[in-house]
């Protein structure tokens, strides 16, 4: 018996590492230069011969895999390394740092992510009978790294091939998707992926609660008015939310707003002072001491960087 689990062994890894090597090809070859190309709504495939970061971003929820490489990312103080034998998933828009930590010229980083839609995954909750995680989800944290497998892996690959025929990828394209957030749904990650379609208990709150943050992030934080809002005490609004998101709600706001303030300067030219009141700062001195603190430099100095940056780029 140990013989025939052994060679069983055997041979998945050898099937692993067979779709892994072909998924690294199939993204070098549609990707070969440094960058991202979104192949087809929703789906980005990513190449880059050197370390990358770090980069403050928000992204939409989504499954992230890396073919060739390896990657941090930070949410809060909380730090999620993957590479080929793990994938990531995020459920919530939340404001991230990514690090591009293994690539050189010889080795690309080369990884694909694909944005999920709300409704598919609901829609596949409900057709494949999936019941909801015990409890109601809402201290499930919203992003987490879990082991890749061959099935999961066959599935991604597949899809990442019928993007080369627009024909083939509008047949055959969504059927693969659903395939694939049907393995997750069943997999490590279900209890997260039931962020996206839950209805009801802490879990929707804390969507709720994110995205009120997120639209009105440059308006004072009043955490009684939200938690009244959302039905909770301010004391099970502070504990779901940090659950979540590994940030208070204050933290989450403050992160918000440095990052639009960031992008502000750089892309529509305001200066710090402008930056900051435009998103909820009246004090310019706190506004450049919060910044220096998120990205390790004063608002002008930062900026400049940046555009030295995509100028040599």
């Amino acid at each position: 018996m140990r013989k025939v689990s052994r060679a069983k062994n055997d041979q998945q890894a050898q099937r692993f590492e067979a779709l892994q090597q072909e998924l690294a090809a199939q993204i070098a070859r549609v990707v070969p230069d440094d960058g991202q190309v979104e192949v087809r709504p929703g789906l980005h495939l990513y190449r880059h011969a050197h370390p990358v970061g770090p980069v403050h971003a928000t992204p939409e929820p989504s499954l992230c895999v890396i073919a060739q490489g390896s990657k941090v990312l930070t949410l809060g103080d909380e730090r999620f390394r993957y590479d080929p034998a793990n994938y990531l998933i995020s459920t919530m828009e939340l404001p991230l740092t990514a690090q591009i930590i293994e690539a050189t010229p010889d080795q690309p980083y080369l990884g694909l992510r694909l944005v999920f839609d709300t409704a598919v995954v609901a829609s596949v909750m409900v057709e494949s009978s999936i019941s909801p995680p015990r409890g109601d989800g809402g201290g499930v944290k919203a992003i987490d790294v879990n082991r890749l497998d061959a099935d999961l892996l066959d599935a991604i690959l597949r899809l990442v091939r019928y993007a080369d025929n627009a024909s083939e990828y509008r047949v055959l394209g969504p059927l693969v998707v659903r395939e694939i957030i049907y393995r997750l749904l069943t997999g490590a990650q279900g209890d997260r992926m039931y962020h996206l379609a839950t209805f009801g208990g802490h879990a929707h709150r804390m969507v709720r609660a994110v995205q009120k943050l997120r639209e009105q992030f440059d308006k004072p934080l009043r955490i009684e008015s939200v938690a009244r809002e959302l039905g909770m005490s301010v004391s099970g609004f502070h504990a779901h939310f940090k659950a979540v998101t590994s940030m208070s709600p204050l933290q989450f706001q403050k992160r918000l707003r440095l990052h639009e303030a960031r992008r502000l300067m750089l892309s529509e030219n305001l200066d710090a002072a402008q930056a900051g009141f435009e998103v909820g700062y009246d004090d310019a001195s706190h506004f450049s001491r919060e910044y220096k603190r998120q990205f390790g430099e004063p608002p002008i100095r930062d900026i400049a960087r940046l555009r030295e940056v995509a100028a040599a780029g």
